[in-house]
């Protein structure tokens, strides 16, 4: 048995195992992990599908320009989250232990762990290209915000709610009463 064919029959495996660390890096990794509807849960389905895209990319060794789009998928939604750079690309880096260990549990394809230095060369590949994704992407954060100060749109989505700020003056205008 050869390493595509241990590829073919454990993909289902390894994407899972995948997704679900990748989910669990999330707040709310419960319900990212276990609602499957891609309407109910987008980032889940976002997710599994991109990582589903790039395992078969990483398996037939693609070039990092046929990974760019399910690693933008990923890393679109992770660069608008509370997640330093390190922590938005990191899983990325997990499918190499995940294929490793599930290999490895199998007696008869324990062997082809050895055989992993190509598919493990491609999602370090890929991960420096994620790693670029994400910086894109939050430096076309940080060009909208600033665009938004300058046009003052930001007055409309940082201000405080009209009635809050009215209910804030109102209370602030009536004389408090000192206890004795």
């Amino acid at each position: 048995m050869d390493l595509a064919e241990a590829f073919r029959n454990y993909k289902d495996k390894i994407v899972d195992r995948w997704v679900d660390y990748t989910l669990s890096t999330y707040q709310s990794s419960s319900f990212f992990k276990k609602e499957r509807d891609i309407f109910a849960n987008p980032v889940g389905g976002n997710i599994r599908e991109a990582l589903k895209k790039l395992f078969s990319l990483l398996v037939k060794g693609a070039g990092t320009e046929e990974m760019i789009p399910p690693l933008e998928q990923i890393l679109k939604i992770r660069s608008i989250q509370e997640f330093s750079p390190s922590q938005a690309v990191a899983p990325l880096n997990a499918v190499k232990h995940i294929t490793r260990e599930i290999l490895a549990a199998d007696k008869e394809r324990r062997h082809l762990v050895s055989e992993l230095y190509d598919f493990e060369f491609a999602v370090d590949l890929a991960i420096l290209a994620a790693f670029d994704i994400y910086m894109q992407c939050r430096e076309r954060l940080y060009q909208t915000r600033i665009q938004e100060i300058k046009t003052g749109t930001h007055i409309l989505t940082d201000s405080k709610c009209p009635s809050a700020v009215q209910k804030n003056k109102l209370q602030d205008s009536i004389p408090k009463v000192e206890s004795i």
